[in-house]
């Protein structure tokens, strides 16, 4: 993880040359405070980091804070190889020492700008540095509590900076701002089924456009709730009215008598209209009312346009009444006679089939 750490600048000097050079303390021990999310811990307000003596002072810290660049302003990334020649304005030197709880660190800035920012008042240093940290809560042999410890401290560059984090003495030396007090957040009340919470601004919107999918979400829930209940309900129509359909169908049937009779009046119709009109009849597909409309039509003509279905059957009544008796057609017997007639004729071959029984009986009896 890459740390950076502020430090003030002072005691520098210029050379011939134009360059700005000091003695900077870039580095102490103690307990130093971060924001949460400086460290990877963005749910923590402040995390306090504590450096001890053996990580700062150990011969590979302190050799990895030689021969560093010295860079205006912390760049956004470590500075390498590969772009030394875009962040590096200076280089620190190689004689490190402790001095009491810091590091002091011989430096050296060459690029204009940053010694005109420097002479301006842009005088603290912030040390570039990885390390790795132990989330291990604890407390210092001072008795101070700690929420992390750095560890494998190596050096990566000097940044000259507005504030720094390592104390006021570290001004190019070493300087630490103190972190600002974390700033309260503004806190909104929402209402969340029934219960009255309180949140951030921005905890609101979130909250807020979940609690509008989820109302989304029920509504269309609802809807379809009411479709299937309507569907339902129409489902329960159909089959009453099916229910009745068929009671009505049921009702409906015919007896044999009423076919009969049926036949015997429809035949009367079409026996009538061939005796109005003297011509076959074609009656399929046609309704009684249809066959006297036709003859009464081909009779009266013009006449008997406008006629309505009472009118027609008093002409075809009067036209057939005007023809006379055809009993002689056999259609028009029957339609008279009704089906009495196939009755007649079936009862007198039951009467010749028993006459020829009890004739043979007797011939047996008399041999």
């Amino acid at each position: 993880m890459l740390f950076t750490d502020k430090i003030a600048l002072d005691g520098t000097r210029r050379t011939g040359d134009g360059y700005l050079v000091a003695d900077a303390k870039v580095a102490r021990t103690g307990i130093q405070i971060y924001h949460g999310r400086e460290v990877g811990k963005p749910e923590m307000d402040q995390v306090r980091v504590f450096r001890p003596e053996a990580e700062v002072f150990s011969d590979k810290a302190l050799a990895s804070f030689a021969h560093r660049p010295v860079t205006n302003d912390h760049p956004a990334e470590a500075v390498g190889a590969r772009n030394w020649r875009q962040h590096s304005v200076g280089m620190t030197g190689g004689d490190i020492a402790r001095d009491g709880e810091f590091v002091r660190v011989p430096m050296t800035v060459m690029d204009q700008a940053a010694i005109d920012a420097v002479e301006a008042g842009k005088r603290e240093l912030s040390m570039g540095y990885a390390c790795d940290l132990d989330f291990t809560a604890g407390t210092t042999p001072a008795g101070e509590a700690y929420d992390a410890i750095q560890k494998n401290i190596r050096g990566n560059h000097l940044a000259i900076v507005a504030a720094g984090r390592a104390g006021p003495q570290c001004r190019i030396g070493d300087s630490w701002a103190a972190i600002p007090p974390p700033m309260e957040t503004p806190m909104k009340t929402l209402m969340v089924d029934g219960i009255t919470v309180e949140m951030s601004d921005t905890a609101v919107q979130v909250v807020g456009k979940v609690l509008q999918q989820l109302n989304d979400a029920k509504a269309t829930v609802d809807a379809q709730d009411k479709k299937i209940t309507d569907l339902t309900t129409a489902v329960s129509t159909k089959d009453g009215e099916i229910a009745v359909l068929k009671k009505q169908v049921e009702d409906g049937k015919m007896t044999p008598q009423q076919i009969d009779a049926a036949v015997v009046a429809r035949s009367a119709v079409i026996a009538d209209a061939k005796a109005i009109t003297g011509a076959e009849v074609t009656a399929d597909g046609k309704t009684d009312s249809d066959i006297r409309r036709a003859a009464v039509d081909a009779k009266l003509g013009d006449a008997a346009k406008g006629m309505d279905d009472a009118a027609i059957a008093g002409a075809f009544k009067a036209l057939r009444a005007s023809v006379g008796d055809a009993d002689t057609d056999p259609v028009r017997r029957l339609s008279i006679d009704g089906l009495k007639q196939v009755g007649d004729a079936r009862q007198q071959a039951n009467d010749a089939f028993s006459k020829s029984v009890t004739d043979l009986n007797a011939w047996r009896k008399e041999g």
